[in-house]
């Protein structure tokens, strides 16, 4: 993620501002852009950019709601921005603290499309493609008692999510009681999207074989599995091949796992280099724990670009958790075959993947690289 400004003021706001602290400017986001700019109105809903003072825009209709702050297409006069118009079903408004979680979930939803689009990534929706297209459900639990729950997950381009997770407290339950390093809105966005990639991306996009070679035959039973892993738990040496426990339940939900780790990873790394953040270690005489990022994360050439990155700012960021008491900020481990995966998102994200040699970040490992980079601090 980027940091923007205001500019009306200079003022630094960030991707959810809808005005600037220091002037009351109100502020939009133009995706297209990927810019954040100060707005006046000019009547009814047009809207003029100070970054382009001479266009006449209109803000997303859910702006209304204060669930969005994004401009619509640009030169249209559609009633929802490009996020905001994947939308299925939303909470009903009339039942006290959905709007508070629709507006967690929107928050989450937009960061998610924020990277889709730096990644250019195909967006259609269900009305333009019945069958391959994109979309949101945000569902509460019935509140009749023994109801069944809403379960997040996602069905042939339709992704649901759970508006009960919108709730801290009940999503720290939750990872507690599933045993989880990590639980979040933004990741369950992340996560789903990854199985509907794997349909239009890996599936559909001739990539089958490939993916197969790498995490395995996707053919088992996926029902079987999954009721096997919540009954064994994770093979003993999962953390050698998968990045997490839950991607060793299926090859679905490992590809889905490893691309929002990518996610995570690229993001992350793009508000380091916005940040104009470096690590260098004063006890560290050797360089391998110093890192800078003079690249644009989200085009970079190769994943051993972005993990040898990664690593030295997630093993800084990890420690200065652990001295305010906190978790990790990323408690997983980067083994050599998980580098792979990764490296396959990156090249299926680029629209290379099984047309170039692979990276040759993991063989280094395997060769003998500093052990501290196979877990991230």
């Amino acid at each position: 993620m980027k940091l923007f400004k205001c500019q009306a003021c200079g003022n630094i706001v960030y991707f959810e501002n809808v005005s600037c602290e220091v002037c009351g400017h109100r502020l939009a986001y133009r995706p297209a852009q990927t810019d954040m700019t100060a707005i006046e109105p000019l009547g009814g809903n047009e809207w003029k950019p100070l970054s382009a003072p001479d266009q006449r825009r209109l803000l997303c209709v859910n702006a209304e709601h204060g669930v969005c702050n994004w401009f619509v297409p640009d030169e249209t006069a559609d009633a929802y921005c490009l996020a905001c118009r994947h939308n299925r079903t939303v909470p009903d408004l009339t039942v006290p603290g959905h709007l508070a979680a629709w507006q967690a979930l929107e928050m989450a939803k937009h960061r998610l499309f924020y990277s889709l689009i730096r990644f250019n990534l195909p967006l259609t929706t269900i009305i333009d493609d019945p069958a391959r297209g994109l979309s949101f459900e945000f569902l509460a639990d019935a509140p009749q008692n023994g109801s069944p729950r809403v379960m997040t997950g996602h069905d042939n381009g339709n992704i649901t999510i759970a508006l009960v997770e919108a709730d801290d407290a009940e999503r720290e339950r939750r990872r507690v009681a599933m045993g989880e390093p990590y639980r979040t809105l933004l990741g369950h966005f992340r996560h789903e999207i990854g199985h509907y990639y794997w349909d239009i991306l890996v599936r559909d996009g001739g990539k089958l074989e490939t993916f197969r070679d790498m995490f395995g035959d996707d053919s088992q039973d996926y029902g079987e599995a999954l009721q096997r892993h919540y009954r064994t738990g994770a093979p003993p040496d999962w953390q050698d091949h998968f990045v997490s426990q839950y991607a060793s339940a299926h090859p679905w939900e490992d590809f889905a796992e490893t691309w929002s780790h990518y996610i995570h990873i690229v993001d992350t790394l793009e508000m380091v280099a916005a940040s104009g953040m470096s690590v260098k270690p004063k006890v560290d005489n050797t360089g391998d724990f110093a890192a800078k990022v003079t690249f644009d994360p989200y085009r970079a050439d190769t994943i051993d670009q972005i993990v040898d990155a990664w690593l030295p700012y997630v093993f800084a960021m990890n420690n200065v958790n652990r001295s305010m008491g906190a978790r990790d900020l990323y408690p997983f481990v980067l083994s050599p075959a998980v580098i792979r995966k990764l490296g396959f998102i990156h090249e299926l994200v680029h629209d290379r993947a099984g047309r170039e040699p692979a990276t040759s970040l993991a063989d280094a490992l395997l060769g003998g690289f500093l052990p501290w980079k196979r877990k991230a601090g």
